[in-house]
């Protein structure tokens, strides 16, 4: 599921417009990665939105 485990960002959906203005569903998506990460001492493998990552909210397993 494309859900970050930090923040808990998740797809978000909404409406593509075109030129003649025709409405259709769509879904943005988070751009979710698949990382080791240090949680509680030890490391996991958790998913994590590129956000998280570059901020530093997480600290990666090496």
């Amino acid at each position: 599921m494309a859900k970050c485990e930090i923040c808990g960002k998740s797809p978000q959906t909404g409406m593509q417009i075109s030129h003649s203005h025709i409405r259709t569903k769509r879904k943005w998506l988070p751009n979710v990665q698949r990382v080791h990460a240090i949680i509680d001492g030890t490391p996991k493998r958790i998913y994590v939105c590129t956000r998280c990552l570059r901020s530093g909210k997480v600290k990666r397993a090496e």
